[in-house]
Parts: structure tokens; C-alpha cells; sequence
């Protein structure tokens, strides 16, 4: 007979490797986290891939910039809101049901997306695609904590941290280019197809043996986490309407807020008898907080950084959709290239010395991109925007290695939840940060012309992110190296 394993029991004993370092992933596993991580990084695409086409579709569906950007801020709204429940449904599900609900979850959004014949069934489908992309997520990192032992957690890590960053990054290059020669339809149209392909591979491979077990599902913490992450998301993101004198956006900020200390109370309480729907005995952990500060930091400068740059190229510059996309693409490779690399280094040096210098060239990669102007060439763009890929690089993939491998096996599935809702309440702050000040030093400038006041608005948006930096400077040589077993904190690196 079988012998099905809980998500929490260790792996039964298998060949060890000989660093000593316990033992090897093993060749059933690593097709299972492959097509997982491939159907993450499709999914994640999506969290920017409409951001180079936005202009077009305020065209198309007759809307204006306030209520257009909605298809990026529902995605991550939808996701914040889903993300917390998932430590419940790690539980109850095995992986290949989680997967196949994801991924068909995903399938529907995007083929609702292709069709949409307005903004109202827009907006819809980017809230079923990303139900399905806030399940693959911590699907992804839970498999690879509890099946990939530690000597070899921070290689694994390292192409999980492709999905995680790169993939934004590289979104607006996509989009730039499929729209531009087949037509912004063809974006989700392509991403159809693939994503087929993707549930087929994974009906196949994804066979492991994993018990499930009747967890209680607390409806009044569902009730006060969709609520509380809601109304945060919905408030930062809304920011330039509270600047403009709106209402709305500081009531749900309040609200949210409220939401969320009562969510709180309640989880502390339901985790004695281990029935949270998110236990948050995560943040006692030292390494998982630290590095929960700095991945917040990562992920709103990024997004926010995303949005920023295309609208600069665009208007400052007068550059086209194509040419956009493709100068944001050498970023998002060279981060995409480096992340595995980082990840062996990693294992073999430990977290600071990647991540004190990655902070610095973050921070000095925002500042840096705080000097544009309305005729800076394209290439010193690039080159800036590659300095902060490069530090994006040699933060994430250390940082989620490290946080979540901190953690007791039992809390794995909890803090990769946390880890991933508040990754998406950095981008929605991040964004609406950087879009504000962007929106606000332009309209300052407007004696300077279309292209001078764009660049002024630019130049404060990033010296907005450059602040944001400086808080990963500070944390940075306070992570630790990991002990051997990777469930204690061990001496510092």
C-alpha cells in the first residue's frame, strides 16, 4: 500500500548528497515544481502586461486613466484578498487539485480577456485570472520548501524568483511587442494557448502523494481578511484621488485598517488551537521579518517603477509601444539570468553578502533614474533601469530563500500567504506612490511643456522609490545565514 504524506511530515529518507547537505531533489520532484513554476511565471505576467496597452484601451473602451488602471489594481486587489486563504487551502487540497483548479481558474479569465467587449468584462476577467494566480503562487513556494532540501533550497529558490520578479518586469516588454504586430487581444490569446498546454503537462507530472486533512475554515476571518487587505489595497491605490480631495480612498484606508487589527486578534487567538486561516507566528521569526521588510521594498519600487517608465518613455520622449517594451526588456533579462546564479551563490556564501550590496544598487538605481529629463537618451535609461534589475537580482532571490526556510516546517504554507499578500500590498502602495508623485510634479511643471513637465513628475516619482531604498540599506546587514537543518536561525553570515 501507498504511503501518502502530509504537506508537514519531513520527506522519508532519501539518497544524501555528498556536501553532507541532505538529500537531493529527486527526479520526481523536479518536473512537478518545473510546471509549476512555468505556470506561475505565465500567470505573473499578467500583473503588468497591460501596462504599455493601457493607453489603448482608455481608447477603445472610452474610460479614463483613473478608471482604466483598475485592470492592474483589481489583479492585485483580487490577489490580496485570495492570497490569505491559501494557507487554509494548502491544507484541505492535495497539490494536483490546487493546480488544476489554478490553472483552469486562469484559463477562463484570460479567454473572458480575449473577448472582453467592454471595460465592465475586462475588469471581471483580470479578477478570475488572478483567483487563479494568487492559488499557483503559494502553491509553488510550499512544494519547493517542503520537497528540495536546504543544501540545494537557494538554486530552486532562484528560479522560483524568476516567476516572482522577473516576470513583471519582462510583462511590458511582451504585451509591447504582441500588441504591436497582432493587436492587444492576441496578448491574452497567446496566453491561452500556452496556458493548455501548461494544464495538460501538469496533469501529467503533478502526481505526488500528498495528504489532506478536514483544516476549519473561519468565515468570520475570511469575512475580516477581504475586508481588511481590500480596503488597503483599494486606499494606496487610490492615493491620487485622496491628494485630489476624494473621500473614498482614506475610509477604506480606515477601514482596512481596522479590518485587519480585528483579523488579527481573532488569528492570534484561532492559532492556540490551530485553526487560523493565517497563523502570523511567522513574524516572531527574525529572518523572516527582516526580510519581509526588504522584499515590501523590492516589490514596490518595481511595480511602481514598471508603471512609471513607459509612461516616461512615451510622453517624454515620444517614444512607441514597441520601442518601450523592448528598452525595458535588457532589465528584465539580466535579472532573469542572474537569479539563478544568485541562488547557488547563495548556498554557498549565505544571505549578506548578496544582500547588502544589492540593496545599495537598488536604492542607487532609483536615485539614479531621479535624474531623467526630457532629453535623456534611451540608452542611459536602460542602463539605469539595468543597475536596479541587478540589485532586484541579488535581493529576492536570498531574501525568499531565507524567510521562508527561517520558518518551522509546519508554517511554510502560512508564510509563504503572508509573504505573497503583502508583496501584493507593496505593488498596489508602490504603484499608486509613484504614479502620485509623478502626477503631481507634472502638473507643477506644466509651464515646462508636455515632455519637460512628464520628466519633472518622472524625477520625483523615483526620488519617492530612491526613499523607499534607503529602508533596505538600513535592514540589509541585519539578515542572518541560516542554520544547517534550516528551520533555526544559525550565527550570521
Amino acid at each position: 500500500m501507498t504511503h501518502v504524506r502530509n504537506r508537514d511530515e519531513p520527506p522519508a529518507a532519501e539518497p544524501l548528497s555528498p556536501e553532507g547537505g541532505g538529500p537531493r531533489p529527486t527526479a520526481r520532484i523536479a518536473p512537478v515544481i518545473a510546471v509549476l513554476a512555468v505556470s506561475a511565471l505565465l500567470m505573473i505576467l499578467n500583473e503588468t502586461v497591460l501596462s504599455v496597452v493601457l493607453p489603448q484601451l482608455m481608447q477603445e473602451f472610452r474610460v479614463e486613466a483613473t478608471t482604466v488602471q483598475w485592470l492592474t489594481t483589481g489583479f492585485m486587489l483580487t490577489m490580496a484578498v485570495v492570497i490569505p486563504t491559501t494557507g487554509y487551502l494548502l491544507q484541505r487540497f492535495t497539490t494536483r487539485a490546487l493546480f488544476t483548479a489554478a490553472v483552469l481558474l486562469f484559463l477562463a479569465g484570460t479567454a473572458m480577456a480575449a473577448a472582453a467587449p467592454g471595460f465592465t468584462a475586462m475588469l471581471l476577467a483580470r479578477v478570475v485570472q488572478a483567483c487563479g494566480t494568487a492559488i499557483i503562487l503559494p502553491l509553488l513556494m510550499t512544494t519547493t520548501l517542503t520537497s528540495v532540501p536546504v543544501a540545494h533550497r537557494g538554486t530552486v529558490m532562484g528560479l522560483n524568483s524568476v516567476v516572482i520578479s522577473v516576470a513583471p518586469a519582462i510583462g511590458p516588454t511582451v504585451s509591447g511587442v504582441v500588441a504591436d504586430s497582432l493587436g492587444w487581444r492576441w496578448v491574452f490569446g497567446l496566453m491561452l494557448v500556452i496556458g493548455v498546454v501548461t494544464l495538460v503537462l501538469g496533469l501529467v507530472f503533478i502526481r505526488v502523494a500528498d495528504e489532506t486533512r478536514r483544516a476549519p475554515l473561519d468565515l468570520l476571518s475570511v469575512v475580516l481578511s477581504v475586508v481588511g487587505f481590500g480596503g488597503l489595497v483599494y486606499g494606496l491605490a487610490s492615493v491620487g484621488a485622496a491628494v485630489a480631495g476624494a473621500w473614498q480612498p482614506p475610509a477604506a484606508l480606515a477601514v482596512g485598517v481596522a479590518a485587519l487589527a480585528l483579523f488579527t486578534v481573532r488569528q492570534v487567538r484561532l492559532q492556540r488551537s490551530g485553526s487560523a486561516l493565517l497563523d502570523l507566528r511567522p513574524f516572531a521569526v527574525h529572518n523572516f521579518r527582516v526580510s519581509l521588510v526588504i522584499v515590501v521594498v523590492c516589490m514596490a519600487t518595481m511595480l511602481g517603477t514598471v508603471v512609471v517608465l513607459p509612461i516616461y518613455l512615451q510622453t517624454a520622449l515620444g517614444l512607441s509601444m514597441l520601442t518601450t517594451g523592448l528598452l525595458l526588456l535588457p532589465g528584465g533579462l539580466v535579472q532573469g539570468v542572474l537569479s539563478p546564479l544568485i541562488g547557488r551563490i547563495y548556498d554557498s556564501v549565505g544571505p549578506r553578502p548578496l544582500v547588502v550590496p544589492g540593496a545599495l544598487l537598488l536604492c542607487g538605481g532609483q536615485w539614479w533614474l531621479g535624474t531623467v529629463g526630457a532629453d535623456t537618451s534611451a540608452g542611459l535609461v536602460v542602463a539605469m533601469h539595468v543597475v536596479f534589475c541587478v540589485g532586484m537580482a541579488m535581493l529576492m532571490t536570498p531574501l525568499m530563500t531565507l524567510s521562508l526556510g527561517a520558518l518551522p516546517r509546519s508554517l511554510y504554507g502560512h508564510g509563504s500567504a503572508i509573504m505573497n499578500t503583502l508583496q501584493q500590498l507593496a505593488g498596489a502602495a508602490g504603484t499608486a506612490l509613484l504614479v502620485a508623485a509623478m502626477s503631481i510634479g507634472a502638473a507643477a511643471a506644466a509651464g515646462l511643456g508636455g515632455a519637460g513637465a512628464q520628466a519633472v513628475g518622472t524625477q520625483d516619482a523615483f526620488v519617492i522609490g530612491g526613499c523607499l531604498g534607503l529602508v533596505a540599506v538600513v535592514c540589509a546587514p541585519f539578515v542572518r545565514r541560516l542554520g544547517r537543518d534550516g528551520d533555526r536561525e544559525g550565527a550570521d553570515a
